[in-house]
């Protein structure tokens, strides 16, 4: 069995996100070789600064879909092969927003990426524009075993912007994911850049370790230079998006700021 620590073997990990620009059948598409182009600048960015993962998402798909069409799962596919292919000693991943993990692990399985995220996976929610999301971690852990064994799946729980339908303290929903499969739990603040209060970082680790296994938390949200050393010491790693971001291109400055203290926090 593939575990966090055996593609992320550094403390704190960090995997910083690629906003793709849209994809095919949305406004404002630029055309396959440029959202690649755009997803390798990215890359030589935070592989620079020896960022741990990359995650690479299609953000700016406007309004997003719940389900991915085939010409967004083909975009994807061919974009994340060619950050795959880079190999700039840096770990790939994937994730089809809003929420289509099982499109996301056909991704993987085609590309050679190693990991997904899964905006929802035990958590009854609903969102507004979007109602009720589909649960079936049994279901998807069987759906990843057969085409794409190996793919992490780092799991959101109570994620941003969704009510919960069946409300639970967040060590339960962290819990249950653990035991469901989730290769890492995630925990995000109320909105994008927003930061998770320390307390629910410390709820999920609980909520972990009670489900008897041994899983990071990672902050989804909200992480920056400033807060880093705070909220890592309370968790196991991040994914950071937009606090990387300029402009809507991954920035070289903030990546090496943030790097910069997540260096001082692994050395002490």
């Amino acid at each position: 069995m593939i575990r966090f620590v055996d593609i992320f073997p550094s403390p704190k990990a960090i995997i910083g996100v690629v906003h793709l620009p849209p994809l095919p059948g949305f406004d404002g598409h630029p055309g396959i070789p440029a959202l690649v182009a755009h997803a390798l600048a990215d890359l030589d960015v935070l592989a620079g600064e020896a960022v741990d993962g990359v995650l690479v998402e299609n953000e700016y798909d406007r309004p997003h879909q719940v389900t991915a069409s085939p010409e967004a799962i083909a975009a994807m596919t061919e974009i994340t092969r060619s950050v795959v292919s880079a190999r700039r000693n840096i770990v790939a991943g994937c994730e089809i927003l809003l929420n289509d993990p099982r499109a996301s692990l056909q991704v993987a399985a085609a590309s050679g990426a190693r990991f997904i995220r899964s905006d929802y996976f035990v958590d009854r929610m609903s969102r507004p524009g979007y109602g009720e999301f589909h649960i079936d971690p049994e279901g998807l852990i069987r759906h990843r075993n057969r085409i794409a064994a190996g793919v992490l799946i780092l799991a959101d729980i109570q994620v941003k912007y969704a009510s919960m339908l069946e409300p639970r303290p967040l060590a339960e929903s962290a819990r249950l994911a653990s035991l469901c499969g989730a290769d890492a739990v995630v925990v995000t603040g109320s909105a994008t850049g927003d930061a998770p209060r320390l307390d629910h970082l410390q709820e999920a680790a609980t909520g972990v370790a009670a489900s008897g296994n041994h899983i990071p938390v990672l902050i989804g949200s909200g992480l920056t230079a400033a807060n880093a050393r705070k909220l890592l010491d309370a968790c196991d790693g991040a994914i950071v998006g937009t606090a990387l971001m300029r402009n809507g291109k991954v920035d070289a400055h903030a990546t090496a700021a943030l790097m910069s203290e997540v260096r001082k926090l692994r050395a002490s």
